[in-house]
């Protein structure tokens, strides 16, 4: 019940009191909170290499946040963020039940139509520091379910189209999702210690600049 209502809160929040500059990223494991125009400033910069890149890299979908109740990441990822809770049968089997895809704002009554989509592709992750880390700390990247952020569940077509681009090659085609995806987006760069490369930043800036000025990322460093 706890982690439904959690992903169930919006990801980005418009403030109506300046918000106050905390120290920098990553200083402690508590929760983060900051102006999406300071937020992309605390990404590093660095150019990316998929050299030795392969999805198989990041094990996915392993055995959830609750590996008694039989259900898979994907599953209970479903089951988390559905506006109507789905039928489940034998071997953790969804049927019915109703989801919100953001992306595209579209309502899917049925959960094979849906794609669990890494906020930050996995490929991308790998690019942007990921290549680095061991295959348990990758594995965590890939079935993070500690931070709303990290998984959504959204229409298979928009995340297929998505596929492994950042934000200044695609971006969600309903404009109501705009600065919620670029606040997602950097608090899972910042979460996982990720770094950005300067087309990147760019992109997330003209927007942190203009539209989503008041967007506010809420992100915590991941252990």
């Amino acid at each position: 019940m706890i982690k439904n209502m959690l992903r169930a809160l919006p990801a980005l929040f418009i403030v109506l009191a300046p918000l106050a500059v905390p120290t920098p990223a990553h200083a402690s494991a508590a929760a983060q909170a900051f102006p999406l125009s300071y937020a992309v400033g605390q990404i590093p910069v660095a150019d990316e290499s998929r050299t030795g890149y392969t999805r198989d890299k990041f094990k996915h979908w392993n055995s959830g946040l609750d590996p008694a109740d039989g259900c898979n990441t994907r599953a209970e990822v479903l089951l988390a963020e559905a506006s109507e809770a789905p039928t489940v049968s034998a071997g953790c089997k969804l049927s019915g039940g109703k989801w919100l895809s953001y992306y595209d704002e579209q309502e899917v009554t049925d959960p094979a139509q849906l794609d669990i989509d890494h906020m930050v592709p996995l490929a991308e992750a790998w690019d942007s520091g990921a290549s680095t880390w061991s295959a348990a700390h990758r594995e965590a990247y890939a079935n993070d379910q500690d931070a709303a952020a990290s998984l959504v569940a959204v229409t298979a077509r928009t995340n297929r189209q998505k596929a492994d681009q950042d934000p200044s090659a695609w971006m969600p085609p309903a404009p109501s999702a705009t600065c919620r995806y670029l606040a997602e987006w950097t608090a899972t760069k910042l979460r996982w210690g990720l770094s950005a490369d300067q087309a990147e930043i760019d992109t997330i800036n003209v927007y942190a600049g203009g539209p989503c000025e008041l967007t506010v990322v809420h992100y915590v460093p991941a252990p």
